[in-house]
């Protein structure tokens, strides 16, 4: 089915959140900072009070980096029903947990509750729009958004359709998202988690099967990426890192006299059994790490961080 949008990508003025969690909130705040008008339903009879403390972390972050022309915490409007959202946005950011059924259902409902020209974009870190659109009435308008936490500073955003979307639908999507500050990757494939889960998750069940076998703590990961791939990998990614570790011959040089090194078994790609054990010491060992410092207090100093990163991309940013 064809798509014609309600509103063009640079005339959207309200912005619809269904879920208001720790990534509907940060879309909230992200939008709220671009100059939207922000209009939110959450089920949680705690929503209102939470975003507003999400918002509390997130503003002298937001307002640092420069906020735009009329962006206001005022311009944020809290409903009773999702009937409400979609009855004025241009544009809706579905947000509710990661439960294939529950996307499922929400996304057919706030099918039937939006104008058929209105974008849904759900923030999804795995799922298909394939295997979610599947009880929408008008699955040519679902499409994925998957930010990355804290979506107020974090850049990217992966962008991709599922089987029945309307390639128009991506591309508005992409305009859309980059007017409104982010860096929007089209992926070019369907895969569940996308890309970045796909890398991340590598990265993190590497870690789990260390801590699991006492072959290091969680504290000595963190450390080990935070000043050593991980600064790289900041600016560059792995591709470019590796393309330079090859000297003046770049990838080539580096596949054709490090290739060997790939058959070590020096990674263990499958995710270990998540036992009370393992649990426990991921648990502690977060807290060791932490060192007594609240959720908020980590909050505010990684978003302190971000800002300062975000500000260096800006200037030295090579892909």
């Amino acid at each position: 089915m064809t798509w014609t949008p309600k509103t063009p990508a640079d005339q959207v003025q309200t912005v619809g959140i269904v879920g208001a969690g720790v990534i509907g909130g940060g879309w909230a705040a992200k939008f709220l900072a671009q100059g939207y008008d922000v209009v939110v339903w959450d089920p949680a009879p705690d929503g209102a009070e939470k975003l507003q403390r999400l918002l509390d972390i997130a503003w002298p972050s937001l307002e640092q980096l420069g906020l735009a022309s009329g962006a206001s915490r005022e311009r944020l409007r809290m409903v009773d029903t999702l009937e409400e959202v979609g009855a004025v946005a241009d544009v809706i950011q579905e947000n509710c947990p990661e439960v294939l059924q529950l996307k499922i259902d929400t996304l057919a409902q706030i099918d039937a509750a939006t104008p058929p020209g209105v974008p849904i974009l759900s923030s999804t870190s795995g799922y298909r729009m394939t295997d979610m659109a599947g009880a929408s009435a008008h699955p040519e308008r679902l499409v994925v958004g998957h930010p990355f936490n804290p979506p107020y500073l974090v850049p990217l955003v992966e962008v991709v359709g599922g089987e029945q979307t309307d390639p128009a639908v991506v591309d508005w999507t992409l305009d859309f998202y980059t007017r409104a500050g982010k860096k929007a990757l089209r992926c070019s494939n369907e895969l569940p988690g996308f890309v970045a889960n796909r890398l991340q998750d590598a990265v993190w069940r590497e870690l789990l099967h260390m801590v699991d076998n006492d072959e290091a703590t969680v504290e000595e990961c963190d450390v080990a990426l935070v000043y050593g791939p991980g600064v790289r990998w900041a600016q560059m990614g792995v591709g470019l890192t590796f393309h330079l570790a090859g000297g003046e011959g770049g990838m080539g040089h580096m596949l054709d006299h490090f290739g060997d090194s790939l058959l070590e078994p020096w990674t263990r790609l499958e995710a270990p059994p998540l036992t009370k054990e393992l649990r426990d010491k991921m648990v502690a060992g977060c807290d060791e790490e932490a060192a007594g410092r609240s959720i908020a207090d980590l909050q505010r100093q990684r978003d302190a961080f971000l800002v300062e990163l975000m500000q260096l991309l800006d200037k030295h940013a090579a892909c």
